[in-house]
């Protein structure tokens, strides 16, 4: 909503104005470009009057005649660049919207720049957006994506950091936080855990957040904001955890569709990058190896199989798109079939549509043919998505790896030995081996002796692992103890159903012979438990010392008694120190049983667990 109000020089835009939009040009940086790509696609940007989008340092031509609509963050040289533009004249007029608050003496810097290009009146606003996080889903939120490994679960675990370097992500983090609240319009109760990152953000927050509330005059938390409607009149919470309460679940093998891609494929700002296997034709012997395709898939918020099916369990998935692949194919048949009673089968779909009403049948399948042919767009989509992870969940035996992971998490008995699996050298990459014995170290009460450490070490160095991750773990463990109790994880196991019956048929685009039909049972993960304790005031060890801060009280106080007794409608958790789609989901999932609740996921970055095991080896 509210980069739709900015693209419309900062006016709400009018719903049903039939009238050509104002035809604009919008400059972005980098920062800008991955905070609209997600939300905005190149179509909506057209229909919004948007005919160029353009890297603000990219060499961009004069248009003289067309107001420009600038999104950055102000930095020096961004700020550099726009005063250039004005000197250059490059545009009718120029909106500039900051993604982050600007400083009063940058502000001045572009002022002289207008005075010294004789363009002040061309400067028609200047807004700063507090827009610096990425939205990702409906309900869920990430930081940044530019500069991430400068708030990364390493920089801020690092041993050796300064106190100066720790301010500096802090005040990072609390920045755009601080930017999602003026955008919900709304001010949180905060809660957090004690002698973890997430108590300094919670304090610097606070701060930031009553700061803005004293200076009445400049208060963005008062008359019409955007989020006004979008909250009811209960205050929201807000829960800051520390990515070190469950290490864990970041190292997970997975089952759900969306957290698999994120896992197995390169799935990157709501975007999944799949190289097309070329099949398998011999090319002559001697010849170039053909150059795999590279193809990229947007999955987003219109595309109704994606939102119906990224929170299902793969199985599911396979078996739904196959099942939309055969309602498609009746469809087709049918509009092939009208068509050739009428004798138009090479026509195209205008000569079509131009033939009076012989039948109100044809004219239906007519009009429902574009929405046949996006139906077959996202079936194709999916198609080879799914296909994609199928082949790794099948090559790598995913499903034995996540059900096996499930058991150590859930205390349950388990009926192959850890020293079988990590030897089996059919099962899983070193990688996939090295996440199973960190979660069996991490979730184990006692740490293995060492005796047995050095035989499971030795079995990983067989098979090939890289160890460094684990010096890291170690260390964790040792502190964590001494700081809580393990965290525990529910104590139920996913259940294997019989096998699929629609995918097995022989017909089917999947073949899953040998892949579990494992079905998951909702259990609560670190991150929602804590949740559901502070958003219920269901009194608990695990979160009964949780700091309460509420940003509105005129002193602040270093208590964890909630002024508030009653639970929560709405609630946010964020992650700092990274976060996941599993844990997202399992949020989700958490939700649906509550009626009229509403909870949002946000983390400082979002990993896989290999990008997850990159950061942990570094500390060595």
């Amino acid at each position: 909503v509210a980069l739709k109000r900015m693209l419309n020089f900062n006016v709400p835009p009018v719903k049903n104005s039939t009238g050509e939009p104002v035809w604009k040009v919008l400059i972005y940086d980098r920062f800008g470009q991955d905070i609209i790509s997600p939300l905005l696609s190149v179509k909506e940007l057209r229909d919004m009057g948007i005919t160029l989008h353009l890297l603000l340092h990219s060499d961009r031509d004069a248009i003289p005649d067309v107001p420009a609509v600038y999104f950055v963050m102000p930095t020096e040289e961004n700020i550099d660049r726009m005063c250039q533009d004005l000197r250059n004249q490059l545009y009718e007029s120029y909106y500039l919207n900051f993604i982050s608050a600007i400083s009063r003496s940058k502000l001045e810097d572009i002022a002289n720049a207008a005075i010294g290009a004789n363009a002040v009146t061309q400067v028609a606003k200047v807004f700063d957006q507090y827009l610096n996080f990425i939205t990702l889903e409906d309900d869920m939120f990430v930081l940044c994506n530019q500069n991430k490994e400068l708030v990364s679960y390493r920089a801020i675990n690092r041993p050796d950091i300064t106190d100066t370097e720790m301010e500096t992500i802090m005040d990072t983090i609390v920045d755009s936080l601080f930017c999602f609240f003026v955008t919900l319009g709304a001010i949180p109760i905060i809660r957090c855990s004690r002698g973890t990152a997430a108590e300094m953000v919670a304090v610097k927050l606070d701060k930031k957040l009553r700061e803005n509330l004293r200076d009445a005059r400049n208060s963005l938390f008062t008359g019409d904001t955007l989020g006004a409607g979008q909250f009811s009149f209960q205050r929201p919470l807000l829960v800051l955890v520390d990515r070190n309460i469950d290490l864990a679940t970041p190292l997970h093998h997975t089952w759900t569709y969306q957290a698999l891609v994120h896992d197995v494929l390169d799935f990157h700002l709501n975007r999944v990058n799949l190289e097309e296997s070329t099949g398998m034709e011999s090319s002559p012997a001697g010849a170039r190896p053909k150059k795999k395709n590279k193809k990229s898939y947007d999955l987003t918020a219109s595309d109704k199989f994606w939102q119906k099916h990224k929170g299902s369990p793969f199985p599911e998935v396979a078996e739904s798109v196959q099942q939309e692949l055969e309602s498609y194919r009746a469809q087709e048949d049918e509009v092939k079939r009208l068509k050739s009673i009428m004798g138009i089968e090479g026509e195209d779909e205008g000569a079509i549509s131009m033939l009076s009403d012989n039948t109100a049948k044809l004219t239906s399948a007519v009009s429902s043919l574009p929405e046949l042919l996006e139906k077959k767009r996202l079936i194709d989509l999916h198609t080879n998505v799914a296909t994609a992870v199928l082949e790794h969940i099948k090559s790598r035996k995913l499903d034995v790896y996540f059900e096996y992971e499930e058991k150590i998490m859930s205390k349950s008995t388990l009926d192959k030995s850890l020293l079988d699996m990590i030897s089996d050298p059919d099962a899983g990459t070193p990688e996939d081996k090295m996440r199973l014995f960190l979660i069996y170290y991490i979730s184990s009460a006692q740490a293995p002796s060492e005796i047995d450490l050095e035989q499971y070490k030795k079995a990983l160095m067989d098979a090939g692992c890289n160890l460094a991750p684990l010096s890291y773990i170690k260390q964790w463990k040792a502190f964590t103890k001494m700081a809580s109790a393990p965290t525990s994880y529910g104590n139920t196991t996913p259940k294997p159903l019989g096998l699929f019956s629609r995918v097995m048929n022989t017909g089917s685009q999947f073949v899953m012979e040998g892949v579990k039909n494992l079905v998951l049972k909702q259990q609560n993960l670190p991150v929602t438990r804590i949740l559901d304790n502070l958003m219920e005031m269901k009194s608990n060890p695990e979160t009964d010392d949780y700091r309460y801060f509420d940003p509105k009280m005129l002193r602040g106080s270093d208590s964890s008694v909630p002024r508030n007794k009653n639970p929560f409608q709405e609630a946010i958790v964020f992650v700092v120190g990274g976060g996941n789609y599993i844990e997202y989901q399992n949020l989700i999932d958490y939700v649906k049983g509550k009626q009229g609740k509403h909870v949002l996921y946000g983390c400082s970055e979002l990993f896989n667990a290999t990008q997850f095991i990159k950061q942990v080896g570094t500390f060595g």
